[in-house]
């Protein structure tokens, strides 16, 4: 059975001017295994479900610009199979599981091979049996959701992000290394900030540590009194937010109920270079203190490339994981010599890990043209996908902000689970 799938990169009209068919994938096979024979494989079509809308649409353009960068290099170097990529096809997520879904199935009706995204892992979950069942691929950049290691996706779901049973430990590691014994925990109740408020949890109360509130909050609510109150009341010593662009609400209120920035911590859902200015713009040292953790991997030739890239670029978070979602789809077509999902879904585990290692589309296509088993080696890290399409080592950035309210990388954290 194959391991996933990914959806197609392509505007509508390239795709109408290319005469794709319906659905699921319309790549068609080469010669052999490793052996590209373009002429006979239809463009490996690409598309994204991204939040370019929405409480996360921060997240949106480092993912969208990381994708482009990816097919750009792919297509600087001939495309997959001699074939050029052809323009990527758009889905916006908009944190809401109406908009998600029906932008996957405008992805799937344009016969994308490879879907990027959802960012949200609860976006995911709206659209993954849509995009799996319908044996397209899906890899996800930002996903890390602990149900989705196990989830019953035929084979054809990927992520480059690490599950939060990796980050939660290293958030508790960051809270009780600055003293803390005590913390309150509040969250967005869905699958990303259950599943980390319980892995941080966890791990905070092996090492001794109290919990001394654990709750969950709907976050459409219209106000977070209520959830500044029982943190308040809660006597703790440090506060963690699992929160996604309404823990900027959180944040004032805790600052206004007396709590100092420098007892507050979170995870990537605010994990955003303009957060000090959202707080509060007049004054960004306010936040001064504030951390958190995020996937992300010191690599600032990546970032130096991404920002020539897209010079307007703010944020670039999961912008490598992103950019190797589409190298290793790239990578397992040619790979299985093959466009069809069905084809190259199995080969997304077999180009990850256990070979010669190899870094960019040029190299790694060369290799397997020889013949020679790959190991792609990201930009995000060395990926190597286990059999559920989780990476098994990664690395855990802990960000911060400075007295001047400027967001920074306080440390790398190698993680894994082997």
């Amino acid at each position: 059975m194959p391991r996933n799938k990914a959806l197609s990169l392509t505007a509508v009209a390239a795709a109408m001017a290319l005469g794709l068919t319906a659905c699921g994938g319309g790549g068609t096979e080469s010669s052999g295994e490793g052996e590209s024979s373009g002429s006979e494989a239809e463009p490996l079509q690409l598309g994204y479900v991204f939040p370019e809308t929405g409480d996360l649409s921060f997240l949106g353009p480092p993912q969208i610009e990381a994708a482009g960068m990816a097919m750009q290099e792919i297509n600087d170097a001939g495309g997959v199979l001699d074939q050029e990529l052809p323009e990527i096809l758009s889905g916006d997520e908009a944190n809401d599981a109406a908009q998600a879904n029906e932008a996957a199935s405008r992805l799937l009706d344009q016969d994308v091979d490879a879907i990027m995204g959802a960012a949200a892992s609860g976006m995911t979950m709206a659209i993954i049996d849509k995009v799996t069942g319908a044996e397209v691929v899906q890899c996800s950049g930002s996903n890390t959701a602990p149900p989705l290691s196990d989830y019953d996706d035929g084979g054809y779901y990927f992520r480059t992000a690490p599950s939060d049973a990796l980050q939660g430990p290293i958030l508790a590691d960051t809270i009780l290394g600055d003293g803390h014994q005590s913390v309150a925990i509040t969250y967005r109740a869905d699958d990303y900030g259950e599943g980390l408020a319980n892995s941080a949890a966890d791990a905070l109360e092996q090492a001794g540590a109290q919990v001394t509130l654990q709750e969950g909050y709907d976050p459409k609510a219209s106000n977070f009194d209520s959830v500044v109150n029982a943190i308040a009341n809660s006597d703790a010593e440090a506060v963690l937010m699992v929160s996604f662009e309404e823990g900027v609400q959180i944040i004032q209120g805790l600052l206004e109920a007396g709590i100092a920035a420098d007892q507050m911590y979170s995870a990537d859902g605010l994990n955003d270079e303009t957060l000090a200015e959202k707080v509060d713009e007049a004054n960004p040292s306010a936040i001064s203190g504030f951390k958190g953790t995020a996937p992300n991997v010191d690599n600032a030739e990546f970032t130096e490339r991404l920002q020539e890239f897209a010079p307007d670029l703010e944020v670039f978070q999961f912008g490598p994981q992103v950019y190797d979602c589409v190298m290793l789809t790239a990578l397992a077509a040619e790979q299985a010599g093959s466009t069809d999902p069905a084809e190259f879904a199995d080969d997304m585990v077999s180009v990850s890990k256990e070979g010669e290692q190899c870094s960019g589309f040029a190299e790694c296509r060369d290799l397997i043209a020889e013949g020679t088993d790959i190991d792609y080696e990201g930009a995000s890290g060395s990926i190597d996908f286990d059999d559920n399409g989780d990476v098994t080592s990664t690395s855990i950035m802990v960000y911060g902000f400075n007295s001047d309210g400027e967001h920074e990388a306080l440390d790398y954290v190698d993680t894994g689970t082997e």
